[in-house]
């Protein structure tokens, strides 16, 4: 029988006391010395019966980000089953995501499940509605970043770069040089709204694009991975096609918003990568949309609560 491949797997925890791992594995798991820039550990209480016999603990660690912190730790090899096996250990707190090392490997991690919680500098790229449009007070984008920052002034930022009218495609070519002097540890991406939208110029009329929707998040991942930024994605919110019509050139429909909130979920659940609902906060609910498609200020502090109910 062929074994399965290694995954690498960067713990800094309980999973590399011998005693879980023999538990969890049925083996000890040989280690490497690793470490994780970017970010610090905390203290978590774990409620979780089964998890407290095996590790004897109650009390385990989690990450947070902070900018110029290191976390010193080991790389186990595992497994398919015993990745499993891992991901049934840590308690509902925790998301496996990827992460680069101070090496350079790319390895798992298990980090905080909500991923504003444990973010210190965000930046978001996306469209007009993460860019605020219509809300004179900057959307849930600066509902998010007047919370975020009075949480910490001398750590927290967030830098807002959207633009309204961008695709995915557009973000996914100018992204990668709006990061390096930001320095962001977390980068949501807000945007597809305008690739599922249908142009109405004739010249047009072949070009789809949610057809190359995973491509741009493709992309968007590996530039994230680059700069051991965690990628959040933000799905569409609910719009009233009654009253959108033909909007700048384009028509917008529920049924593809529908196709573009499913392909996003799809793609990051296999992807193991964050993704954040916001469809349902709006949902018949017209009167919380200035034009159909962008909320007035109540709607956005409605998705901001969402998203915070969610992701802090």
């Amino acid at each position: 029988m062929t074994e399965s491949r290694p995954h690498a797997l960067f713990c800094f925890g309980t999973l590399l006391d011998q005693q879980v791992q023999t538990s969890l594995f049925g083996r000890t798991v040989p280690t490497t010395a690793g470490s994780l820039a970017g970010y610090r550990t905390r203290p978590l209480a774990i409620t979780d019966e089964s998890v407290i016999a095996t590790s004897g603990q109650d009390v385990h660690l989690t990450l947070e980000r902070t900018l110029g912190g290191t976390v010193e730790g080991a790389v186990l090899r595992l497994s398919d089953q015993e990745l499993a096996a891992a991901d049934d250990y840590e308690v509902d707190d925790y998301a496996r995501r990827r992460v680069l090392l101070t090496s350079g490997e790319t390895a798992w991690a298990y980090l905080d499940a909500r991923p504003l919680r444990s973010a210190a500098r965000i930046v978001i790229v996306g469209d007009s509605i993460s860019y605020g449009r219509c809300d004179p007070q900057g959307g849930w984008a600066a509902q998010l970043a007047a919370t975020h920052i009075a949480a910490n002034e001398s750590e927290h930022r967030v830098f807002n770069l959207a633009v309204p009218g961008s695709t995915l495609a557009d973000v996914s070519e100018q992204t990668p040089q709006l990061l390096a002097p930001r320095h962001p540890d977390t980068l949501i991406v807000a945007a597809g709204i305008n690739d599922s939208a249908v142009s109405l110029a004739a010249s047009d009329a072949d070009r789809d694009g949610l057809q190359s929707i995973t491509d741009h998040l493709i992309s968007l991942a590996t530039t994230a991975q680059r700069h051991n930024a965690r990628m959040v994605v933000v799905g569409p919110a609910w719009l009233d096609e009654t009253r959108v019509g033909d909007f700048e050139g384009l028509r917008f429909t529920t049924a593809r918003a529908l196709i573009l909130r499913a392909t996003l979920q799809t793609w990051c659940e296999d992807n193991h990568i964050d993704y954040l609902d916001i469809w349902e906060p709006l949902r018949d609910q017209p009167h919380l949309l200035v034009d159909g498609l962008h909320p007035n200020h109540e709607g956005h502090k409605e998705l901001y609560r969402h998203l915070s109910a969610l992701s802090c």
